[in-house]
This record gives structure tokens, sequence and C-alpha cells, in this order.
């Protein structure tokens, strides 16, 4: 179950759970009657009475968890032909109209039976209009930004990193030649004790060398970068077998290494790589 995969609709339902659970210990009644007879008055609250406590407030906080729970799993399941939610969905509004038939059939109402009205109206409106309502399918929590991974035995803030003195990329700094190449005379390096300098190339000697290096750039511009969905998108095989091998959740960066035309091929938390099809919408890091 990922956490990162609820949404402001789950939020809508697990609010009107936690809130429908404290009402169902308030009164349900009221008293109107002289103070001294209502100080001395105990109103039942909803688990006293079993068809409103098992049968209204129990019925929608099964519901608010049942839809919650039907949208974090991988996979749907179904009870008796019919999805987890949709029992969820069917329970939450059962709940709202038989606390609505007791706040009318009651002579005086109590803060019980008040609070009960509300949250379990607000859970049967997340229920439904969750799938529905854009504005509730915004996931819950943002999505973490990832962060830039260090080369390999650097730590940060480590001569060697841009901006830092002393490092590659530090105006007047010495910067250091790849494996393999000559030092730059210009900079005084690679030469021996006594030996004498040997003179800057021309631009003449610099044009095919610029030519060889641009003829061993790789043609492709492609980058990886980091990406977001904004909803559950399958992963499919890089040998284009039509069952997905991972789903792509909202809320978790993942890394794009390659593309093909529309299609990116991704790679998962646990390493797995698979072409995702689908990419409208996705947010880069």
């Amino acid at each position: 179950m990922n956490i990162r995969s609820l949404t402001r609709g789950d939020g809508v339902l697990i609010g009107a759970a936690v809130v429908l659970f404290i009402a169902s210990f308030l009164g349900i009644s009221g008293c109107d009657a002289p103070g001294n007879y209502c100080d001395s008055f105990d109103s039942a609250f909803s688990w006293e009475l079993s068809p409103l406590g098992w049968g209204s407030f129990l019925l929608g906080i099964a519901g608010a968890a049942l839809v919650v729970l039907s949208r974090a799993l991988p996979q749907p399941r179904k009870v008796a032909g019919l999805e987890l939610g949709q029992v969820g969905a069917a329970f939450s509004v059962a709940s709202a109209w038989t606390i609505l038939m007791w706040v009318f059939e009651s002579t005086n109402v109590g803060a019980g039976l008040v609070l009960g009205l509300i949250a379990s109206l607000a859970g049967a409106a997340g229920a439904i209009a969750g799938p529905l309502v854009p504005a509730l399918q915004a996931p819950l929590l943002g999505a973490p930004r990832p962060q830039t991974p260090q080369p390999y035995g650097m730590q940060p803030g480590q001569p060697g990193q841009p901006g830092v003195p002393g490092g590659y990329g530090y105006p007047g700094a010495q910067q250091a030649a790849p494996y393999g190449a000559q030092p730059d005379p210009s900079l005084g390096g690679g030469q021996p004790y006594g030996a004498q300098p040997q003179p800057a190339p021309g631009p003449q000697d610099a044009a095919p060398q610029q030519a060889q290096a641009a003829a061993q750039a790789p043609a492709g511009d492609f980058a990886p970068f980091w990406f977001a969905v904004p909803a559950a998108r399958p992963l499919y095989a890089e040998d284009g077998s039509a069952a997905p091998i991972a789903e792509l959740a909202p809320g978790a960066w993942y890394l794009a290494v390659e593309q093909r035309g529309q299609a990116l091929i991704a790679q998962t938390q646990d390493g797995r790589r698979g072409v995702l099809q689908d990419t409208t919408g996705i947010q880069r890091g």
C-alpha cells in the first residue's frame, strides 16, 4: 500500500470517518427543560442504541474504510461481483440516509446526531464525487523533490564540485585534465623540471581537434530526467508484450532513461525497466 497514492477525496473520507467515530460517543438527545433538570439529564450515545450505533455510525466508518482501501490497492478487489469502492460508497450513502431519518424523527436533536449527520454526508459526498471531481483526484501528499546524485565517492561540499573553492568550475582554479590527455602548457602544468614550455596550439591546430571531438560526440540529445505521473500508469515490458510489469503511482519519482518516439523507458525504485506509453501530463523533476 503506497500512502502517496492517496488523493484529496481519500482525505475527505478519512476525516469524515474520524469525525463520525467521535460523534458516536456524544449524546444524541438534547434537553430543553429547566436548568436543574438538564444538569442531571444524561443523554444516551449511539452505541447504547444498537440500530443507531451499529446500523448507522459503524456503517459509515466501514464504508469510508472500504473506499480508501479500494483506491490504495494495486489491483481492484471484488465482493459478490462488486468492487470494494462500490460497496463502500453504498455503505456511506446508507449511513447518511439512516442518520438523517434519526434526525427527522427526534424531538430534540443532540450534538452526536448533528455532528454524525454532517460527517456522514461528507463521507457520502467524498465516496461518490471522489472519482468524478478533478480537484479531489489530486494527490493528498506532494511528491518529494528528487535529490541530485553525487559523483561516486564524493561528499557534499568536497572540492571538485561546482562552486566549491579549488574545485572544478570555480573561478581561478586549475582545471583537471581528463585521463590520458596532455596537460595544458599555458597553465604551467605537466612540464618536467627545467624543460622549456611548449607553445600553445594555434587556431589551425585546434580546428582538426574540434572536428574530431564533434565526430565522437553522441548523436542523441536525450538526457535522463526524473518525472512523476498525475495518475496511475501501467509500465509495459520492453519486448512489446501486452501484460504490464509494474504500475507507476502518483506521488513517487521515476527515472526516464531513454525515449522511443512518444514513449519513455522508465526505471522504478526497485530497478525494473519498462515502456511508459502514456506520457501525457507527466511532471518533470
